[in-house]
């Protein structure tokens, strides 16, 4: 498992969003507070992503080591503002490689995208769907890992002109299908608006006047947190908060393999 969140708002300094929080996910990095059952901790490396001067190309800063130990990141952080951004903290699946290109945040153009979870039988119960993705596509993934390969599945989606929200819901639908009891909590941005996917994890938000954060786990005891019901996709931006509706399983989806 692991931790992320997205902010979309007014600008803010990225050590506000991802350091200094008291619950923040530095904490979740070494004391997170919810796991369910998979694993203890989020130190096998982070990533942080965003949209200098507010534009509309995503840049990030990933790296494998946990998110305390690198000190250049923290300057950075103490330094850097931004209207958007999207952050994890990464606990590495047995048998997934502990590399920088294995953390979220992914990233093409405008994109932004995080996953926290797990695909339960992988590598074997995902390779239909794997199968659907160009050779390349296959040969030039991030890392070898869930994650990766769940981004490279909605990243052909986008480019074919899909609608996120509805790419993320089929998606998703389409995993548990044949991979029951697994773990898909997505978090996609495009600089504007957030989708979202409580599937096997918490997702809680906090919307106020003029921003949105959605999170694994409140960063902090103030109130305003709101769950997510599990098994919903969300839509939010900044200006209009946060809309929620039921993700359709497939007809072959096992939902009570999820917990």
């Amino acid at each position: 498992m692991c931790r992320h969140l997205v902010y979309l708002g007014a600008p803010r300094l990225l050590t506000d969003l991802v350091l200094t929080p008291p619950l923040g996910l530095l904490r979740q990095s070494y004391l997170p507070r919810d796991m369910r059952g998979a694993g203890y901790v989020n130190v096998d490396g982070f990533g942080v992503g965003w949209y200098p001067g507010g534009g509309d190309k995503a840049v990030r800063y990933r790296g494998s080591r946990p998110l305390w130990a690198d000190e250049s990141f923290a300057q950075i952080a103490a330094v850097t503002e931004a209207g958007v951004v999207l952050a994890a903290v990464r606990s590495a699946t047995d048998g997934m490689p502990v590399v920088h290109t294995a953390c979220a945040p992914f990233t093409d153009g405008h994109w932004l995208f995080s996953h926290n979870g797990s695909i339960a039988g992988w590598p074997g119960s995902i390779g239909a769907l794997a199968a659907e993705l160009p050779v390349t596509d296959l040969l030039t993934l991030d890392a070898p890992t869930d994650s990766a390969l769940l981004w490279a599945l909605v990243r052909a989606r986008l480019r074919a002109g899909a609608d996120p929200g509805r790419t993320l819901a089929e998606l998703v639908a389409s995993v548990a299908a044949v991979a029951p009891r697994s773990r898909l909590n997505l978090l996609l941005t495009d600089g504007v608006t957030v989708y979202a996917t409580a599937w096997g994890h918490a997702l809680t938000t906090l919307v106020d006047r003029d921003s949105v954060t959605v999170a694994s786990e409140s960063y902090d005891e103030q109130p305003g947190w709101e769950q997510v019901p599990e098994g919903y996709l969300l839509r939010g931006t900044a200006t209009t908060g946060v809309q929620c509706r039921p993700i359709e399983p497939s007809r072959t989806d096992h939902r009570e393999g999820v917990q």
